[in-house]
């Protein structure tokens, strides 16, 4: 177990009892320190992901690959599916067939222009965010994830909010609620504030 409190930012999904006992680094006694080994360990996940733009996204494998490239030298559950119900998320009996009912309607969406792409992103983003397919991570690999696609198609990724501010979107802020309230809009089928910032 952490030998801190763990201190999660609103819309953040609580790492279950169990799931803090899987922390890794023993040195680690602040959530600063869990934060700059997290950021360390998802900069060499971005290293790896941007040699993958030229294979296959769209499936689950990746899917979980990419997550457990991103923390597992922070996490033992790095990649892993997400084994109880949570305040966000589908119910954990339902995620495997949502998220490839997500991935399988990407792939059209893509294939038969159904949405500018920009959209299509800001579909995927915010339905693989709803399923919360793992214990935590979730948000941080579903934007990865989105910008992925994006690159593939030759279109430049989302900044995130990142353009216009210099707080990360992982702790309290102006930006973090900019895009809390812009995923509740696209909750409700209106994608417009999601693009929007996702873009700024």
């Amino acid at each position: 177990m952490p030998k801190f409190k763990v201190i999660y930012p609103s819309g953040a999904t609580p790492i279950e009892p169990d799931g803090l006992r899987d922390l890794i680094p023993d040195y680690i006694s602040t959530m600063s320190e869990l934060n700059q080994a997290e950021q360390s360990n998802i900069a060499d996940g971005f290293v790896w992901a941007e040699k993958q733009i030229r294979n296959d996204l769209l499936n689950a494998s990746f899917t979980f690959k990419l997550h457990k490239k991103m923390f597992d030298q922070v996490w033992r559950w790095a990649g892993t599916i997400r084994r109880t119900n949570t305040n966000i998320g589908v119910a954990k009996e339902n995620i495997m067939s949502d998220l490839a009912q997500l991935l399988e309607n990407t792939r059209y969406w893509m294939d038969h222009n159904t949405y500018e792409i920009d959209e299509i992103a800001a579909r995927f983003h915010r339905r693989l965010v709803e399923i919360h397919v793992f214990p935590n991570g979730n948000g941080r690999h579903a934007r990865l994830m989105t910008n992925l696609i994006l690159q593939k198609t030759g279109v430049p990724k989302f900044t995130w909010g990142t353009s216009k501010s210099h707080t990360p979107l992982e702790v309290e802020g102006r930006t973090r609620s900019e895009y809390i309230s812009a995923l509740k809009k696209a909750d409700r089928k209106d994608f417009e504030a999601l693009i929007i910032f996702a873009r700024s």
